[in-house]
């Protein structure tokens, strides 16, 4: 540093030129930008390519994360339900998909989920059907999807991670029905969030066994038995046949949570 306390030049070299942009300095062979941002702004005729840049995407996010908690805010209790897309209506996957929505109407939760077909249009219909609040978030696929025509409110997300923080912010337990990649990928995050105590009182229930029992037992086997999990971490499952059994452990978890606020 320079005797008056201000950071000399390095080297003694001089100052560089340099240009703001914003909160951002730029210097040296970052200097030649053909526009300003307000040009890029209001010349209609300027380049487009900014809408695909990161920093552009970043507010995106935001909005997303705005348009999410916005919509949701007021929801009541509720529950995220998760099952596969590709389920017909016809399998009794799908009648049981609707009768737990029902269930979970029926002591006044609303039902989350993903807002697509299969499962997840069951669950919303049981919900809709028995005056429930049927709720699905969607997100922006390669191929044409939508949301089913039993959902209430939904909202429709780009990013995967925005979506996921509303299905765990907003619901307090998480069934999974038979599923896919998706359906896994939500079930070990959850688990994740809960073992973490990210998120308390969550319970995590499996609807299925003939589904699920072989990868609880291979939970228990090999995590388990490996040192990977502990012995508190089983606890955080549930796996069931029963709707009835599925949402006494709702309500039992909701309960818990009560006394503890």
């Amino acid at each position: 540093m320079t005797v008056d306390g201000q950071w000399g030049e390095p080297n003694g070299a001089e100052r560089p030129h340099e240009k703001q942009r914003g909160p951002v300095v730029l210097r040296r062979s970052r200097l030649s930008e053909p526009t300003t941002t307000d040009q890029r702004l209001l010349d209609s005729r300027g380049p487009s390519d900014w809408v695909h840049t990161d920093p552009w995407r970043v507010l995106r996010i935001q909005a997303e994360f705005v348009e999410g908690f916005g919509a949701l805010a007021e929801v009541p209790r509720a529950v995220t339900v998760f099952g596969s897309a590709r389920t017909p209506r016809e399998h009794p996957e799908y009648a049981a998909g609707v009768e737990l929505g029902r269930a979970l109407a029926g002591i006044g939760c609303a039902a989350i989920t993903g807002g697509g077909p299969g499962t997840m249009e069951a669950v919303n219909r049981g919900a809709s059907e028995a005056g429930g609040l049927s709720i699905g978030l969607g997100i922006e696929l390669p191929f044409e999807q939508g949301l089913n025509p039993w959902v209430d409110l939904g909202v429709n997300f780009r990013y995967f991670f925005v979506r996921k923080t509303m299905f765990m912010k907003y619901a307090q337990a998480f069934i999974c029905l038979p599923g896919g990649f998706g359906t896994m990928d939500e079930l070990f995050e959850a688990l994740t969030l809960v073992q973490t105590k990210k998120v308390t009182k969550f319970p995590v229930v499996l609807f299925g066994s003939d589904y699920w029992q072989g990868l609880y037992d291979w939970i228990r086997d090999r995590m388990l038995e490996g040192g990977k999990i502990g012995e508190k971490d089983m606890s955080l499952l549930h796996v069931t046949d029963d709707i009835e059994d599925a949402v006494s452990i709702v309500q039992e978890a909701y309960g818990a949570w009560e006394a503890a606020h």
